[in-house]
């Protein structure tokens, strides 16, 4: 049966500047703790990702004729400041400029985030998230975005604080890859949360009439069984992942039991509680209590399991099923039930996580006004067909079905009372992907990375029908 999405629920595409831009050498454009870590990796380089540098017009383009009324792009921090702070990029400020004025030209309205993952190598240097230097700076950063470009209505602070810090410090799959440091992600959560508020307080502080938020990835998690260990291991992988980013940014506190499971994790590993002053968490509620929306970046669902050996992690990155390991010490091991359908990385496709975690927002944290689905979609292995033309469209059927999917599921959670009011896929066009390079493919629109020539899946067209008509076919 069809179902029915509000009149003024809005669609479009996600994008990040480091997976899209390329040109990581071009006007004056400042390193970031990626750049030297992948070419040790020597297994894929940012360039030239999507060269939506110099292509940003053709894809908005693309996105208005095939519905798209938003768009989420990021600024990258080293453009504006190739260092971190001191001196400003003037070419850098003028590419941001026309960006959003094309598209204004477009109609399609940019929510901007301010931090993708790409902190100036630096500030990386100097400790990243766990660095008071990267934090005064990032806020610094941020005042200047504010000023500079008043055309942006739309601003997101950070995005996914929960991948940085765990990807960084617990799982060791994102730059500076340590694992097991469960000490140092929970303090990078924390002063994550500080910088995000600091920056919501600056922004309503300054009266620019637009509007602020945070984008959180949130895999909603189930225990694996019935049994009482299996619910525990699941609450406290949702406290490392979940419920201490959402207490902090939606509550404005941290509630007490969300404490002890942070600290019964740290205990279980020998490490120390992460610090934080009462100024810091004034600071907190009062952002939270200003906040103007939160973004869900939804994916997959996790199921945990009771585990009592040492952490390993073994991340699938080249899409070879079935490879991933996930074990943390003091929290539980991750093991699907049978029947849990997964793409090629091993992420389950379960739309009732998208539908609980979304009703979570909705009946735990009533400060929250506005909800936005700001990523979603499925990664997959696809090819341009040998004898392909301009007009080729390109067939993704697996696509369509998880997005109706994950869109049936939201309506039914609008339906239930959460003010959902977007969704934005992930992601606008197929794009570099940080762990896993070219070969898994997100976009509505195929890139040939060697002509970057754009050709159309039959993903967009469907996603313009929905967009067009708020209606999700059955």
């Amino acid at each position: 049966m069809s179902k029915q999405l509000p009149q003024d629920f809005v669609m479009g595409g996600a994008t990040a500047a480091y997976q899209v831009e390329g040109a990581t050498k071009e006007d004056g454009k400042g390193r970031v703790l990626w750049d030297d870590f992948l070419d040790k990796q020597g297994r894929f380089k940012p360039d030239p990702a999507a060269d939506f540098y110099h292509r940003y017009d053709e894809d908005l383009a693309l996105a208005e004729k095939y519905g798209h009324q938003v768009i989420r792009v990021s600024i990258a921090w080293s453009r504006i400041f190739p260092d971190g702070a001191g001196e400003v990029e003037p070419r850098g400020v003028a590419f941001y400029h026309k960006l959003f004025a094309a598209c204004a030209a477009h109609h399609i309205e940019p929510f901007v985030t301010l931090h993708h993952f790409d902190t100036p190598e630096r500030l990386h240097e100097a400790g990243d998230w766990l660095s008071q230097e990267m934090l005064d700076d990032f806020v610094a950063y941020a005042k200047f975005c504010f000023e500079e470009f008043s055309e942006v209505k739309y601003w997101i602070t950070i995005n996914e604080p929960t991948s940085m810090a765990v990807q960084q410090y617990t799982s060791g799959t994102f730059p500076p890859a340590e694992s097991g440091r469960f000490d140092k992600t929970f303090q990078a959560e924390h002063n994550q949360m500080v910088a995000h508020a600091r920056i919501v307080n600056l922004y309503k502080s300054m009266q620019l009439g637009g509007q602020i938020g945070i984008v959180h990835a949130l895999q909603t998690v189930y225990p694996y069984s019935d049994s009482a260990v299996d619910h525990h291991a699941a609450e406290l992988q949702d406290a490392l992942e979940n419920r201490l980013y959402l207490d902090g940014t939606l509550a404005g506190e941290y509630h007490q039991e969300t404490l002890a499971l942070v600290k019964e994790i740290l205990d279980a590993n020998h490490q120390p509680m992460f610090q934080s002053t009462p100024q810091e968490m004034k600071a907190i509620d009062e952002a939270a209590h200003q906040l103007d929306f939160v973004g869900v970046n939804n994916y997959f669902s996790k199921w945990l399991r009771a585990y009592h050996g040492k952490s390993e992690t073994i991340h699938n990155g080249d899409g070879t099923k079935g490879s991933s390991v996930a074990r943390l010490q003091g929290v539980g091991e991750e093991k699907r039930p049978d029947g849990i359908e997964t793409t090629d990385w091993d992420w389950s496709i379960y739309p009732r996580g998208m539908y609980d975690i979304l009703m979570r927002i909705h009946n735990d944290y009533p400060l929250v006004p506005v909800t936005y689905v700001t990523e979603n979609g499925i990664g997959l292995k696809e090819s341009l067909p040998e004898n392909a033309t301009p007009d080729t469209v390109i067939e993704d059927p697996k696509r369509i079905d998880y997005v109706k999917k994950y869109l049936s599921a939201m309506a039914d959670a609008i339906h239930d009372g959460a003010n959902v009011k977007g969704y934005f896929i992930w992601s606008l066009q197929d794009q570099f992907s940080w762990t896993n390079g070219y070969s898994k493919r997100y976009g509505l629109f195929f890139v040939d990375f060697p002509t970057q020539n754009r050709y159309i899946k039959q993903s967009a067209e469907w996603f313009k029908s929905v967009s067009e008509t708020h209606i999700i076919p059955d």
